[in-house]
């Protein structure tokens, strides 16, 4: 019964030896616990039951803990962002959106043409319909805001904020 339990609730793991350890264990235990049983008109089974059920459940544990074998060890560390850089990739993000919404909407939208999209100076402003010199000006006062608003320098008063 132990055995057959252990493997039902360890087979997604696939650790048949270790199924085997725990129905071992939890023979082991009910021989040990057998002096303290007290019939209280369930069925031994409950008895034997519970003892497995928190054998299997360190079992898991253990499994959940260990290390996962891999088939190849890889030729090269992963290129991939660790999580930590992910994490400061959205702190960048997030400051770069919030700056963006400090601005007024035709400088915000300036700056995502430009720099984000990289268009011309002349594309830039054939899409707004305003002349390539008024797209430089309006350009180079957001720019200047931003680089303020970066330095926590509040525009008003001159202040850090």
């Amino acid at each position: 019964m132990a055995l057959r339990y252990a493997r039902a609730r360890l087979g997604r793991y696939g650790v048949e030896d270790a199924a085997q350890d725990v129905a071992q264990e939890v023979c082991v235990a009910v021989l040990t616990a057998l002096p303290t049983f007290d019939d209280r008109g369930l069925p031994f089974e409950a008895f034997v039951y519970s003892i497995a059920a928190r054998k299997v459940a360190d079992a898991q544990r253990r499994v959940m803990r260990s290390a996962a074998p891999m088939a190849n060890v890889p030729e090269h560390a992963d290129e991939q962002a660790s999580p930590e850089d992910l994490a400061l990739l959205r702190d960048d993000a997030g400051q770069v959106i919030a700056l963006l919404a400090s601005l007024p909407p035709a400088q915000r939208e300036i700056i995502i043409l430009r720099v984000a999209m990289g268009m011309s100076t002349e594309e830039t402003a054939a899409a707004l319909g305003m002349t390539a010199g008024a797209v430089r000006v309006a350009q180079h006062r957001a720019l200047t805001k931003l680089r303020s608003h970066y330095a926590g320098i509040d525009d008003g008063d001159g202040e850090r904020s």
